[in-house]
């Protein structure tokens, strides 16, 4: 067990040491240049632009620009905004809460919906609970996240009033944006729990359970499901990964301060110390949890610590 989690950690901080690589790198690579949008070019000097951009560092070569960068965050040092001169370590903390919170709920939501529809879905096959359960996988997968977020919009907010439409205080704020990335999420997990499911129901051991007399429901619920779990505890960590790129868009929509929003007016404003820290704060919460998944099978399925 130790040595899994070791190999895992170790596998993590390469992951988050290369995503720090190639974000610097494509940020470094895009054209324009963000001292330009810093001033007003026509009220300043070609000499005090130059200058100001030495100040800055962006006249150094990339490696210098890349060590500078890696040590100043190995010292809890994101940098400082290009707009305001503001910390970004501090700002993205400031935001960091309310994205979590919808990360979370739309997790929970697409994970309670999405396994719970997938299993009667096998269990019921061809049946009425199956088609419903199919369509509302091929909605939620053919579904932008912008499309969902506008329509729960104009039917709860518009029309019935229920639920505030901008907004990130409270938890009343957070139903129709978690529900609008949730539904998206349970798509894909519906497909992956039914897929699953009916692969495992066809085995040999499920047949020797029934055959021994053991009740339809434990057959399933405690044997079937944990056994197709592995696929479905996957799909819902690489989700986890596109909630968080989802938020760019939900919170634009809906209004929330969250860090998609401030990546998305970041990258408006071609702020790319703020575009570096939010980007590589997202690849670190990415990693851990697929770390955690990695994890979680050792504990779903004791096969997985035989074979390492």
């Amino acid at each position: 067990m130790g040595r899994i989690i070791t190999e895992r950690l170790v596998v993590s901080l390469l992951v988050i040491l290369g995503s720090l690589v190639l974000v610097f790198s494509i940020l470094y690579l895009l054209p324009g240049d963000p001292v330009l949008s810093m001033i007003d070019p026509s009220s300043m000097t070609p000499e005090a632009i130059a200058n100001l951009r030495h100040q800055l560092g962006l006249n150094e070569p990339f490696y210098i620009q890349f060590s500078n960068y890696f040590l100043a965050i190995l010292h809890g040092d994101f940098g400082k905004s290009l707009l305001n001169s503001e910390p970004v370590l501090p700002k993205i903390m400031k935001h960091l809460p309310a994205t979590l919170a919808l990360t979370l709920a739309s997790t929970l939501i697409s994970t309670v919906v999405g396994v719970g529809l997938g299993v009667l879905s096998a269990i019921h096959r061809n049946r009425l609970i199956d088609v419903l359960a199919r369509i509302v996988g091929l909605f939620g997968i053919s579904m932008p996240t912008f499309w969902s977020g506008i329509l729960l919009i104009l039917i709860f907010s518009v029309s019935l009033g229920w639920f505030p439409a901008m907004g990130s205080k409270g938890l009343i704020t957070l139903v129709l944006p978690s529900l609008a990335l949730g539904f998206v999420g349970a798509g894909f997990i519906v497909r992956m729990v039914r897929n699953s499911m009916l692969e495992v129901i066809n085995e040999h051991f499920i047949v020797t359970l029934r055959a021994k007399g053991l009740s339809e429901k434990l057959v399933m619920y405690r044997h079937a499901l944990r056994n197709a779990l592995i696929p479905a505890v996957t799909i819902i960590g690489i989700h986890i990964g596109d909630l968080l790129a989802g938020t760019v868009v939900i919170e634009t929509v809906f209004s929330r301060q969250g860090i998609g929003r401030i990546l998305a007016d970041a990258i408006m404003s071609k702020d790319l110390p703020v575009v570096q820290g939010v980007v590589f704060f997202s690849a670190i919460i990415y990693v851990l949890v697929n770390l955690l998944v990695d994890i979680s099978y050792v504990f779903i399925d004791p096969r997985v610590r035989r074979t390492q």
